[in-house]
Order: structure tokens, then C-alpha cells, then sequence
């Protein structure tokens, strides 16, 4: 989606152009082998368009934050993957299964510290405000982490606190890099609020777009297993909804899919669906994905550019929001 556009390229050959120690090798071989991974990289592109917005035109001077942003989001997957026994990452086996746990922990550290050393190279002038904003991303994305796994021993989670837990965890990255592009390019505090916003309110409908297609989507364009968050129990948007709308008949059939493992995959997968059906909550996320979409662009249009460089954030925006994987 973007590796081949003009911003992915500069990040892909900035990545590709860095030289890593020979020794100790399985320090740094788990480093290259999650960034040759690649993905979408949504949100070191997310700082060079955050730069281009407010009129930045060495991009070149953008490129470390966009790298330390890039470098801490793969630090968090990694560390993720070991939290949650993930077997693949991007269809290939994740750090910790490849080489070990303790290998991938220490990996996924100086990772981090790599991230720092980047951002090091920023414009000196900019540097404060830079770690400013991404120490505070940071550390929310360590918190919705924690909450992630502390709703997986919570028998119930209310709206408000999944949609706290998803803005933590994925959504103030991408505000975030918005921001850290603006401050480079020179923008007041209040238009790099405005940008923050516009990303934070787009990554939460990314990720109740992701739900909705984790049950609904096309198998063969999805990427993932359609159903996947349905076996695995997650709390996401639609059971959470579902829950606050059971009936005294649907409790019953509803714990029994929770609690029975002896349930077939694809029967689980149905017989919830229908439960997802008889209470609309597929139209419930459609509408609740809606409404922060068009949070993100009131934000958007409330930002003091020309229309005309407005014009690759919203398509930007519409490519994620009308995406089938």
C-alpha cells in the first residue's frame, strides 16, 4: 500500500542502508530479520506526511523521527508477540519463536534504544519537543498494552474502556507521528494538535474497522483468519455490545461458546455470528467506526492548510477506512 509510494521508499532505503554489527549475532540478526517483515508501515509514512502537511520540503531531515517511530513499533511487536505466544508475525515466525524469548526481550530493547539514537539525529532545535511527544506515546502504548491483557481476566469490559484501551495502545502512535512531522516542519501547538487528534480518532476507527472485518471480512483478502478473534475469546467492540444486549435465552447460548473448548471452530465462529446478528452489532461498529471517522476528519478540516495539502491525508484516510484486509 505504501511501501511503493515516494515516502515509503525513502524509509525503506534509509532501512535498507543501515549497517548493523556483525557480533553479537543474535542481538542484531532478530533486529534486521522484524524490519526486513516490512508491513505497511503506516506510521513512520504517517511523520513524513505529518512534515509535508505544514509545507516541509527536505524530507531528508524528517527521515530519523520517522525511523525511530518505525523502529519503536516493531520494539512493541516483538515484545507483544512474546506476551501473547504468537506463533507468526506478517506470515512469517515472530522474533521469539525463530530464535527464543530471552533473545527476542534483549532484541527488542536495543531496538528501542536504536529508536533514540535516530530521533538523535533530528534537528537539533526540534529535539525536545520531539521526545516529548514520543516518550508520552510511549508510555501509552506500555499502558493500553497492560490493559489488553488485564481485560483478558476481566469477565466484563465496558465500551468506554476498550475504546480507551484501543486509542492507548494503537491509535496515539499514529497521532503521535502526525505530530512529530508537524514539529519539524514548524507548525504552532495548536496545529499539531489538530493533526494529533485527526490520528488518533483514525487509528480508532482502523482498529474497529479491524474487528469488524476479523468476523466479517473476506478469507481470501483478509490476510488473518477470519473468526480468529471470536475463538480466541477476545473482547473486542462486537462482543463487548453483545454483551449489554443479551436476552435471558441468548446468556446461556452466549456462555457456552465462551466457556465450552470441546465446540468446533467453525461452529463457534456461526453460532456467534448469529448472536452478532440477532443484535445488529455488526451495524453497531459500522456506525461507532463512522463516528470516529468523522471526528478524524472534522479535526482534518479544521487544520489552517490549503485543501490541496490536505489531499494525500485524506486519501490516506479513505484507503484505511475502505480497506478489505
Amino acid at each position: 500500500m505504501f511501501e511503493k509510494n515516494p515516502y515509503g521508499k525513502l524509509i525503506a532505503e534509509y532501512i535498507q542502508n543501515t549497517e548493523y554489527p556483525k557480533q553479537p549475532a543474535d542481538l542484531y540478526d532478530p533486529i534486521k530479520y522484524i524490519l526486513s517483515l516490512s508491513g505497511k508501515r503506516i506510521r513512520p509514512v504517517l511523520v513524513l506526511m505529518g512534515a509535508k502537511l505544514f509545507g516541509k520540503e527536505n524530507l531528508q531531515e524528517v527521515v530519523p523521527a520517522s525511523i525511530a517511530i518505525e523502529y519503536f513499533h516493531n520494539f512493541s511487536l516483538i515484545h507483544d508477540d512474546i506476551m501473547d505466544r504468537a506463533p507468526l508475525r506478517r506470515g512469517k515466525a515472530t522474533v521469539h519463536q525463530k530464535w527464543n524469548d530471552n533473545v527476542a526481550i534483549l532484541s527488542g530493547d536495543a531496538l528501542l534504544v536504536k529508536a533514540y539514537q535516530e530521533l538523535g539525529k533530528s534537528p537539533s532545535a526540534h529535539i525536545p519537543d520531539l521526545l516529548s511527544v514520543f516518550n508520552k506515546v510511549a508510555l501509552e502504548v506500555c499502558e493500553g498494552q497492560q490493559y489488553d491483557m488485564d481485560f483478558e481476566k476481566k469477565s466484563n469490559v465496558s465500551e468506554d474502556d476498550y475504546l480507551n484501551m484501543i486509542k492507548l495502545k494503537t491509535s496515539v502512535l499514529l497521532g503521535g507521528a502526525l505530530q512529530m512531522g508537524a514539529i519539524l516542519a514548524n507548525a504552532d501547538q495548536q496545529q499539531q494538535e489538530l493533526i494529533y487528534d485527526f490520528g488518533v480518532n483514525l487509528g480508532i476507527s482502523f482498529q474497529l474497522q479491524d474487528d469488524y472485518l476479523d468476523v466479517y471480512g473476506n478469507p481470501e483478502t483478509f490476510g488473518k483468519q477470519v473468526g480468529g478473534d471470536i475463538l480466541c475469546n477476545k473482547k473486542t467492540i462486537l462482543r463487548i455490545k453483545t454483551e449489554q444486549l443479551l436476552d435471558e435465552e441468548s446468556k446461556e447460548e452466549f456462555q457456552k461458546l465462551i466457556d465450552l473448548d470441546t465446540i468446533e471452530d467453525a461452529d463457534k465462529v456461526s453460532r456467534m455470528k448469529n448472536l452478532y446478528a440477532k443484535f445488529e452489532v455488526d451495524k453497531y461498529a459500522e456506525d461507532i467506526k463512522s463516528r470516529y471517522m468523522e471526528l478524524a476528519y472534522n479535526k482534518l478540516d479544521s487544520i489552517a492548510v490549503s485543501e490541496a495539502q490536505k489531499a494525500e491525508l485524506r486519501m490516506l484516510a479513505d484507503t484505511l477506512m475502505h480497506r478489505t484486509r
